[in-house]
């Protein structure tokens, strides 16, 4: 009988949320078991580990992905016509059931919200977590300008590409990026009534990455385009894998719109990865280098509009809430920045991150068969949330 390591215990600490199956599901995982079947698995159970601040937390997290690599690297060996890839036969249906990992055959869901039906039109949409919601809302800034430099880069650049699942993973992720920005975009625009310099903020990220998509070289965009997609991919996993402590009690619009939007972003998240090495295989370091560039931007403008809503807010005529606000600012951060340690190594690719394997998030898997049965994803309500989650419906 294998001893579980007392670090395990340690992963989830300042986390009180989190249930003692997500270590255990996860200790066994770094020990060599087979994990928990995901569709018969409660949210808990696939919680990110996600470190404690220490140095021995980090070096387990990296241990883990180790494994995770030395696994891949043996199966990989072992070929199943069935699972086999390149098989044109393969199918592209929204099928959770019948996806072995979460960045197989996703497709693009042409979704449009409606923001002025946002109870109270409180942007502070999270009663589980204000300060996610206030963190979360300061990140959508920016993103969707991003989102659509992502897609100008992929355009731009996409007819040198020759493997064709490559070229047709980047065709999705283009309609599935152009969704995103039209929706935060359209959310940014009915927070302004509440923040007054969001408008600047916004236009000021627009104009940044109109200057890159125009100036900078092709290496830049490719490199910081992966870069970025790092976290989006991450951040989506960690959403997921907490999501009864960040939105369990929420507003059912915006919960739809970033349950969906973590859904996709971590079901295309090896794509500009793979978009990366396709024109650079050997430049390590530069991707290395842009994985930290991209980590201080999405840092610094979400601090701006962190910033700017914590004092609309009024959160620092009380400084144990401005205090309380921030620390969840840096605690994100930091978990979010221990998780991207795998991602500096030469062997990493997304599919191999320990955050996000063959055992699929639950409320993902829940999510991809809710939409797949004509469900409308538009509003998820906690009851439907509960429903949907329910052991006879995944």
């Amino acid at each position: 009988m294998k001893i579980l390591p007392k670090s395990i215990t340690k992963f989830n600490r300042g986390h009180p949320r989190r249930n003692i199956n997500s270590e255990f599901t996860n200790a066994h995982r770094l020990l060599g078991a087979q994990p928990c079947p995901a569709r018969l698995s409660p949210v808990a159970k696939h919680h990110l580990p996600l470190p404690a601040n220490t140095l021995k937390s980090a070096r387990h997290y990296l241990a883990e992905f180790r494994f995770m690599v030395a696994q891949s690297d043996a199966e990989s060996k072992k070929v199943d016509p069935a699972n086999d890839r390149s098989d044109p036969k393969r199918n592209n249906q929204d099928s959770a059931q019948q996806a072995l990992h979460p960045m197989d055959n996703f497709p693009v869901r042409q979704l449009k919200f409606d923001f002025k039906a946002v109870e109270g039109h409180n942007p502070v949409w999270s009663k589980s977590n204000p300060d996610f919601a206030i963190f979360i809302n300061a990140l959508g800034i920016h993103v969707p300008h991003f989102e659509r430099f992502l897609v100008k880069v992929m355009r731009q650049y996409r007819g040198a590409l020759s493997e064709p699942k490559l070229i047709g993973d980047v065709q999705r992720i283009i309609g599935q990026e152009a969704h995103h920005a039209f929706n935060f975009v359209n959310w940014t625009q009915e927070m302004a009534k509440r923040y007054p310099n969001i408008t600047k903020l916004d236009s000021s990220a627009k104009i940044w990455f109109e200057k890159a998509a125009s100036s900078k070289s092709q290496r830049f965009k490719i490199g910081f385009t992966a870069g970025y997609e790092t976290f989006t991919f991450l951040g989506g996993m960690i959403i997921l894998n907490r999501y009864e402590e960040l939105m369990k009690e929420a507003d059912p619009t915006i919960r739809a719109l970033w349950v969906w939007h973590q859904v996709e972003e971590v079901e295309h998240g090896a794509v500009a990865f793979d978009f990366y090495q396709a024109f650079y295989p050997h430049d390590e370091w530069y991707r290395r280098g842009m994985i930290c560039y991209a980590y201080s931007h999405i840092a610094w403008e979400t601090l701006r509009a962190f910033a700017h809503m914590v004092k609309a807010e009024g959160f620092y005529k009380q400084p144990r809430r401005a205090f309380k606000a921030w620390k969840f600012f840096v605690g994100f951060a930091w978990d979010l920045a221990i998780a991207a340690l795998p991602v500096f190594s030469r062997k990493y690719h997304p599919r191999n991150h320990p955050i996000c394997t063959d055992a699929q998030n639950a409320l993902a898997v829940a999510w991809r068969q809710y939409y797949a049965e004509g469900k409308d994803p538009h509003l998820l309500s906690k009851k439907s949330v509960e429903e949907m989650m329910a052991p006879s419906s995944i």
